[in-house]
């Protein structure tokens, strides 16, 4: 039997090490289906409160004033995160093809390579930061039950 080539082995050497990335990048982008989520229900919130505003009494207003201030800010924190998610996984793509790079043309690339998956935590650790801020928003200004919110 033949052993392999250097080259195959060179492929398999790079595909090893672009698969803990697309780990992460697997993980983001279940983030991202969730965070989307989110973003559609403040979106299909704001709309019900628009129109639930022309039916009701100017007294109400107020009360849903305060919502709608408190989904805008859900919204930027979710438009944040979303961002931010997206950005960290265009960084992990760029850091495989990197890997890949570095193979095919026998040009170490350690620096590159650190320095995208760093900024890919980064911007991760910004959406996650930002999506929990949302979250907990949402659980700050978000009332269940029978009883009217406290003022």
């Amino acid at each position: 039997m033949l052993a392999p080539s250097d080259g195959f082995n060179d492929i398999a050497r790079a595909i090893q090490l672009a698969l803990a990335p697309v780990f992460l990048l697997t993980g983001i982008a279940g983030l991202l289906s969730v965070m989307a989520g989110r973003l559609a229900r403040i979106f299909d919130r704001s709309s019900a409160l628009i129109e639930n505003r022309r039916a009701l009494l100017l007294s109400v207003h107020t009360s849903l004033d305060r919502e709608q201030d408190s989904l805008e800010r859900r919204r930027r924190y979710t438009s944040l995160a979303i961002t931010s998610s997206t950005i960290a996984a265009l960084l992990v793509c760029l850091d495989i093809a990197v890997i890949f790079l570095e193979l095919m043309f026998d040009t170490p690339m350690k620096w590159p390579i650190g320095i995208l998956f760093i900024a890919a935590v980064l911007f991760l650790i910004v959406g996650l930061a930002s999506f929990l801020r949302e979250v907990h928003l949402a659980m700050k200004t978000t009332h269940i039950g029978l009883a009217p919110p406290p003022s």
